[in-house]
């Protein structure tokens, strides 16, 4: 299943109500490539080898030069100079941003903990409003310019797919339903600690955006979504309002959307949010750590619930810090505080 980053629903909007004609026929066109060149995710399949002690990112840039293929022309590889392409070389950059953090927070070796090769696409398309991991790979759209900019520029943008991945080869969590949720939200919970990561910030220095500066300059937004405030992200004519729901009260049964994957992840993330906040300091030390070991530990189900990941964050907390420790006693409570009974 291929995970985009841009909900179909805002490209849904754009196609409908847009006023510029060629803004419409951007979106159509965006929509029928992602939902045409669907790509099985791997499973998790055997175990794998033991990383390494000394990691060595493994990156490769591909140019697509505006077809739709994959993986198109090589352009620069592990080691090369930067090519003067501002698309290539950031996507290389973000790739080995990602790629260090997970080194240095969790020890984990890529993707797959084993040294998986890193490879994008870059220039994919023409206009394409998105950018996706496939299963195998990153791709990424250089955006109509009107209301996305290119893809490769957020950090957290290149973060949050490359984290499908890491859950494909963990959890492996179907794409539909409170599952796909879950599968979507984990991937803005690391994307969004990434950047802090990069940047520095602490939990409560974060801004819990996830795409900010996609936004192309007029439109009324400032990310695709918040953690901290699920459905305040944006709220413009042509893109709609934020559908995101904070809590489970407003959880939103839909068919669209694999079963609204990219909607009631505001759920999931603003309990991160708020676990997060609570415990304090860099957030991928200890909620992150919670996050990230549960997630890996083998016993998420592929069709997990959301009271399901929440037993299973308090289950790894207890077993981290204790069951009367703040670190769980933060992660019961951002649970409940957003509806799901742990």
């Amino acid at each position: 299943m291929r995970c985009t980053i841009v909900p179909p629903h805002m490209l849904e909007r754009v196609a409908r109500v847009a006023e510029d004609p060629a803004l419409r026929d951007i979106a159509r066109r965006t929509l029928i490539i992602s939902s045409a060149q669907r790509v099985e995710r791997r499973t998790a399949g055997p175990e794998l080898p033991a990383p390494t002690e000394d990691f060595v990112p493994d990156r490769t840039i591909n140019d697509a030069q505006s077809q739709e293929v994959l993986p198109g022309k090589k352009v620069r590889g592990e080691g090369a100079a930067a090519t003067g392409d501002r698309t290539v070389d950031q996507a290389y950059e973000w790739l080995g941003v990602t790629f260090d953090f997970f080194e240095a927070a969790y020890r984990r070796d890529s993707i797959d903990s084993a040294g998986l090769p890193m490879v994008s696409t870059v220039h994919y398309g023409r206009d394409y409003d998105n950018a996706f991991w496939n299963g195998e790979q990153m791709v990424y759209g250089d955006g109509d310019g009107v209301l996305f900019t290119a893809f490769t520029g957020p950090l957290d943008v290149t973060g949050h797919e490359l984290v499908h991945g890491i859950t494909q080869y963990t959890a492996n969590l179907e794409y539909y339903g409170q599952a796909g949720a879950l599968n979507e939200s984990v991937s803005d919970v690391f994307g969004s600690l990434i950047k802090q990561w990069h940047l520095g910030h602490t939990a409560d220095q974060a801004d819990w955006l996830i795409g900010q500066g996609l936004l192309a300059e007029g439109v009324n937004g400032v990310a695709l979504r918040s953690m901290k405030e699920p459905g305040t992200a944006y709220d413009d004519p042509q893109l709609g309002k934020d559908p995101q729901p904070g809590h489970m009260d407003q959880y939103v049964d839909t068919y669209r959307d694999n079963g609204g994957v990219h909607i009631n992840s505001g759920i999931p993330n603003r309990a991160f949010h708020l676990a997060a906040v609570a415990i304090g300091g860099n957030a991928w030390d200890k909620a992150g750590k919670v996050w990230y070991d549960t997630l890996t530990s083998g016993k998420i189900k592929v069709a997990e619930t959301f009271e399901g990941f929440a037993a299973a964050t308090v289950a790894t907390a207890t077993g981290l810090y204790g069951a009367d420790s703040a670190e769980n006693r933060a992660v019961k409570e951002a649970w409940t505080g957003v509806g799901v009974q742990v």
